[in-house]
């Protein structure tokens, strides 16, 4: 009987687990992208965003969130791609090129191309380097355990208030202030508060699906800024303080639409956007954990109960 009872009760953890946690579709990728992870290309040396970039925390896949290397392994070759001398337990697989001269090294999660390994260099006292691309990574700002995670990317304004109200919910492991949807690269917080680089004040949040899930996060955001407001967040006015989502993947879309037409059925005149996500640029160090490292609040945020 003791048996039995034993027998039902993991049944029903696992059950309720499988509904808790958040079924992660891969995200959609640009065609830079895709020439690499997909079609097992090469981009340019020295050209990659995580070449030189020295922060402390995670590097995860590109394609799936999966974690795959932590930055304590990552060291400078000087060979024009970011390098690590090992790899999260169980995150990368190995196989031979079809032409025996070199090992690719792929997600085991979702078959990413990542780049090759290489052994004898004798670069680091493990005398192994991963060579891999930039486009085939993200960035998490913190250590996190073995696993896939969540990306979620929106702009409500200013984003430091976006970015303190987020920080705060159960299951987001890091948020990061930035810009995103307009059309140059690496813009400066100076050339977007022109108005003229397209490119929106917005956060990218990385969350654990297991504590957590997108349509939580998205009402969450709804609810934290006005999405009536046009052209602007409170005082804040401007192009780069609309109001957008930002959308991974189609699954996002989905979710994204169906939320936006509750407020709509319940009258709201929505101003917010939906858009395919884009490259993302993180702003300057000075507006990351703003609120927490100035021991303020935000001016023109705050909860609304809209669901």
């Amino acid at each position: 009987m003791r048996y039995i009872l034993t027998i039902l009760a993991i049944s029903f953890i696992m059950v309720t687990k499988s509904f808790s946690q958040e079924k992660l579709p891969f995200n959609d990728l640009s065609k830079a992208e895709s020439y690499v992870i997909n079609n097992k290309g090469t981009e340019a040396p020295f050209t990659g965003k995580y070449t030189d970039h020295r922060e402390k925390g995670t590097y995860v896949c590109r394609k799936c969130g999966a974690a795959l290397y932590y930055s304590s392994a990552k060291f400078e070759s000087e060979c024009g791609w970011p390098s690590f001398d090992d790899e999260i337990r169980g995150a990368v697989k190995r196989s031979p090129d079809p032409d025996g001269r070199r090992t690719e090294i792929t997600c085991a999660s979702c078959g990413a191309h990542l780049g090759h390994v290489f052994t004898g260099e004798e670069m680091t006292l493990k005398n192994i380097r991963h060579c891999v691309n930039s486009v085939s990574l993200d960035f998490i700002p913190a250590i996190v355990e073995e696993g896939r995670y969540g990306t979620a990317i929106f702009a409500g304004g200013c984003f430091w208030g976006v970015e303190y109200f987020l920080q705060k919910e159960p299951g987001v492991i890091s948020v990061t202030s930035g810009y995103t949807g307009g059309h140059i690269r690496n813009p400066s917080y100076k050339e977007v508060c022109t108005g003229k680089t397209g490119h929106a004040e917005a956060v990218k949040i990385i969350y654990d699906p297991e504590k957590t899930n997108y349509e939580k996060l998205l009402r969450l955001f709804l609810e934290i800024h006005d999405p009536v407001q046009v052209g602007g967040q409170g005082p804040d006015l401007g192009d780069q303080y609309r109001s957008e989502i930002f959308y991974m993947n189609d699954d996002q879309k989905k979710i994204a639409e169906k939320n936006l037409k509750i407020l709509a059925d319940k009258g709201y005149k929505l101003a917010t956007a939906l858009t395919k996500a884009s490259e993302f640029f993180d702003a300057e160090d000075y507006h990351q954990d703003y609120y927490f490292n100035n021991g303020k609040v935000p001016y023109c945020h705050g909860y609304t109960r809209r669901f």
